[in-house]
């Protein structure tokens, strides 16, 4: 252990050190460096896919889940996705310098409020190997040098990402200790989340396992990208049509991700002519129904292709093809539902009204609450920050996808000529 943490306090100084450097680097120079990185992914792809086709034989050879299995997965066009997520950071406006606010106060000192690096960011994540460039590009994008710690499932893919982005960074003359891979062991995982005073903030990708274990044993600050038990609710006034495919879209599209509907809330005075049309959809999908003693009395037709919900089931992220599907009565019912079972990620609703709408987006106590779209589209590129970190669920210090800003902090500049006080 003690050589363990020799070795990693030997990497976060040496961050610390590449962290200074970074935070003052033109924003031409950071996104000369993330071309560099996007150009080395593509072209080290063949290297890349045989790292990852060896994780993929081993995680199935594990009897890994299919969500997990799909989330470890590269091909041809996840890494064009991974180099394009790249240049979509490297294209964004950089927030380094960016003054969000000033004013002179009475004694005539002139204060701006402008924005800066956090530091040094830890990234704790399992089995998205993506992560470890599109996590790379925003913290060098935002001045920031970051520490990566993948999981044993993905590590042969984390590996040869990580040298392909550390040789390209090399090459670009940016300093050593800008990106740090480190390895599996859970005690130098432990050192990391212990490290007062040497990381700033770390970010886990995982599931409630890896958050509760955060939560215990951290001693710095973290902000928690954890579960999606994410809901669609089919008002009473909704499009049917709009509403059926949007649910299907939010369940089927990619069911192993966290913003991936998990429940399905339908109001009663549309669910016997709705929930038949939705379950053929669902089940011709290949998607498990969970439904509730109400909702199984209006698919009496389907009655050995269901399965009773507990309570449970709709506390559950399935990140699979299970669904649970209830009634309730009022927009007032779907927001007190999702609130009780919810995880705080994405929610929608599908209405023709208004009243609904704002109800509903007022009511519900999520990161982002949508009317008549699919929950999938909560993700960093699909609203226009290149990528994220992860998809934040707590309210301090940043909520919903971890874009750029997420990474930075405020510094008061203030200006005097001879105050005393």
């Amino acid at each position: 252990m003690a050589t363990t943490r020799a070795s990693l306090d030997e990497r976060l100084h040496q961050a610390r050190a590449a962290g200074r450097v970074l935070a003052r680097m033109a924003p031409g120079e950071k996104s000369d460096a993330l071309e560099a990185v996007a150009r080395a992914v593509l072209g080290r792809s063949a290297e890349i896919l045989a790292m990852n086709a060896e994780d993929i034989a081993a995680a199935r050879q594990a009897g890994a889940p299919t969500a997990t299995v799909d989330r470890l997965f590269l091909d041809e066009a996840r890494l064009e996705a991974m180099a394009e997520g790249i240049r979509a950071v490297a294209a964004l406006p950089d927030p380094v310098g960016v003054v969000t606010g000033g004013w002179r106060v009475p004694n005539g000192l002139e204060i701006v409020e402008t924005r800066v690096p956090l530091g040094v960011i830890g990234v704790i994540y399992e089995g998205r190997p993506n992560v470890t460039t599109d996590a790379t590009a925003l913290a060098l994008k935002s001045g920031n040098a970051i520490v990566l710690r993948g999981s044993r499932v993905a590590e042969r893919s984390n590996v040869v990402l990580g040298d392909v982005v550390a040789s390209a960074l090399a090459a670009q003359g940016l300093p050593d200790g800008a990106v740090t891979m480190l390895g599996t062991d859970r005690d130098e995982m432990l050192a990391l989340i212990q490290a007062e005073g040497k990381v700033d903030l770390v970010i886990p990708r995982g599931g409630e396992e890896l958050k509760a274990y955060l939560q215990q044993n951290a001693r710095v600050p973290v902000i928690y990208a954890a579960s999606g038990n994410c809901h669609v609710y089919v008002d009473s006034d909704a499009d049917l049509d709009d509403a059926l495919a949007i649910a299907v879209n939010a369940k089927v599209q990619r069911p192993g991700v966290c913003n991936a509907c998990e429940t399905l809330l339908v109001h009663r005075d549309v669910a016997a002519e709705f929930l038949p049309r939705v379950a053929d959809a669902l089940l011709a999908e290949g998607v498990e129904l969970r439904v509730s003693h109400e909702a199984r009395q209006l698919l009496s037709a389907l009655d050995g292709d269901v399965v009773d919900a507990t309570d449970a089931d709709f506390a559950t992220e399935f990140l699979d093809l299970i669904i649970s599907v209830g009634i309730v009565g009022s927009v007032d019912e779907a927001v007190d539902h999702v609130n009780r079972f919810g995880s705080g990620h994405s929610e929608s609703i599908v209405t023709r009204s208004l009243g609904a709408a704002r109800a509903f987006q007022q009511g519900v106590d999520s990161a982002v609450v949508y009317v008549n779209a699919s929950t999938r589209f909560t993700d960093g590129g699909e609203f226009g920050m290149g990528a994220e970190i992860g998809i934040s669920t707590q309210k301090l210090h940043a909520r919903g996808p971890i874009g750029l800003a997420d990474l930075t902090t405020v510094k008061y500049l203030v200006t005097g000529s001879g105050h005393i006080r």
